[in-house]
């Protein structure tokens, strides 16, 4: 069977995908481009409506190009709405997040790629999808993860699901509860990566900094899962002294003493370690609006965390997300967002304009913003943290970091990326056999946000 495959989302979709991917190739599938695929798997997004719409824009695209193909959507947009999407007629098949995790996904796919598309008129999409509610508390995900990406890090999913509610997020409905891999289950899974020559590991989930939670409330359990995210990255590296790891994202109160002390130790000579990097999913600047966001957070959290975290690991790469126009937020509680990111100097932002999500308290809320102005406090916003990563970039000249080459060079340029520990860019000059390996690097010049440098030998 030839197949293709995309996806849209984050992270833990990427490393599911990746892992679908793999087993597909090891039962003796071809993975080829769209005009060729007998079968075509979209693994989609539904944070926002967006996302749904990027998601049926690409089923229809897919469907012009390749009229034959048959069409297969899994993940969480076809857990949110399995019928809609079954009303699609380019679609052969849904299939949920529970039963992507299975033999079934494969079962389903290998099926559909033996025969001819029906032709008839209304001859409907197979619907597989076990709903899921906040209080679903399905199987962890276990399948290996991919030993042969395309990226040069490969993703390593220890959670999946949240326990949270959030008033704009519908990720506890359609991935259920947070569940945990145990510490057991995740270092062989490290261990396989590792053997495969992965140079740096990122560490996913839906909900990293719950990880453990679970596990102590299973009262079959014997201490599995004490200490947190903190005690399962130190296990991984006294278990694995060789391995990078990098982690994903974590909410600013969930970030505790000794995960801010491994942050700080950062990685060594030979580039092993934790890497001190870290995203801080903040949401707003403003109490007020976290309070109605539902986010167990409050900007005091930010405030005095950033400090502790520069101070252990000075040059620490720093991320977040923001939500502009969310319901409620006057001017006064956008300066105070804005206020924020003056501030703290965080270089890496995703700013995001809320839109209502079906489902969601935030849909029902009044005192709406405006498109327009939303669309203005987003710019304002994303001027501002271009103006830190300017800053943080700056920072960097003149200083060696460990960094992982991308196995891809720039597009345009020709040159060679560096991934720095700290999550800064470096372009340099070098060989093809570079390309994927731990190196030393060092920024000499930054022209805007970008920074060129070299290798130290």
């Amino acid at each position: 069977m030839r197949f293709a495959v995309e996806t849209h989302g984050c992270r833990l979709n990427q490393a599911e995908t990746d892992a679908i991917v793999e087993q597909l190739l090891a039962r003796g599938h071809e993975a080829v481009e769209v005009e060729r695929a007998q079968v075509y798997v979209l693994n989609s997004c539904t944070i926002t409506h967006a996302a749904d719409a990027d998601a049926r824009a690409a089923i229809r695209r897919v469907r012009r190009r390749n009229p034959d193909a048959r069409l297969v959507i899994t993940g969480c947009y076809a857990n949110a709405a399995p019928e809609q999407l079954a009303a699609m007629p380019e679609l052969d098949a849904v299939i949920g997040n529970v039963e992507k995790r299975g033999p079934e996904l494969l079962d389903v796919l290998q099926q559909l790629g033996t025969g001819p598309r029906p032709r008839q008129a209304g001859a409907g999409a197979l619907v597989s999808v076990a709903r899921l509610t906040r209080k679903t508390r399905p199987e962890l995900w276990t399948r290996p993860p991919a030993t042969a990406p395309q990226r040069t890090r490969p993703l390593l999913e220890i959670q999946d699901g949240c326990d949270y509610q959030c008033s704009f997020c519908v990720v506890p409905s359609v991935r259920g509860r947070s569940r945990s891999a145990p510490p057991e289950l995740a270092s062989a899974q490290l261990a396989t990566l590792l053997r495969a020559g992965a140079p740096e590991v990122v560490l996913t989930g839906a909900h990293l900094g719950s990880w453990g939670r679970d596990l102590r409330a299973d009262l079959r359990a014997d201490r599995v899962g004490q200490g947190g995210l903190a005690a399962l990255v130190a296990t991984l590296l006294r278990e694995h002294p060789g391995a990078r790891l990098r982690l994903g994202s974590v909410d600013p109160h969930e970030v505790d003493a000794p995960l801010v002390e491994l942050l700080g130790r950062g990685v060594d000579s030979a580039g092993a370690g934790l890497c001190p990097h870290i995203h801080l999913p903040v949401q707003s600047g403003d109490d007020q609006i976290l309070r109605a966001m539902r986010r167990a957070h409050r900007v005091a959290d930010l405030e005095q965390l950033i400090p502790r975290l520069r101070a252990a690991a000075p040059g620490i790469g720093l991320g977040t997300d923001v939500i502009v126009g969310f319901p409620g937020e006057d001017d006064a509680a956008f300066e105070r967002t804005l206020a924020l990111f003056e501030v703290t100097a965080i270089p890496f932002a995703h700013v995001f304009v809320w839109s209502p999500r079906e489902g969601t308290p935030a849909a029902t809320m009044g005192d709406r913003v405006s498109r327009e102005r939303a669309a203005d406090r987003s710019r304002v916003l994303r001027d501002r943290v271009a103006s830190n990563h300017r800053a943080f970039a700056q920072a960097q000249l003149g200083h060696e970091r460990s960094a992982v080459i991308l196995q891809h060079r720039h597009r345009s340029t020709g040159a060679l990326v560096a991934l720095a520990d700290n999550y800064a860019r470096i372009f340099l000059d070098g060989p093809d056999r570079l390309l994927g390996q731990r190196v030393r690097v060092r920024a000499d010049s930054r022209t805007g946000d970008r920074l060129s440098g070299r290798l130290v030998e």
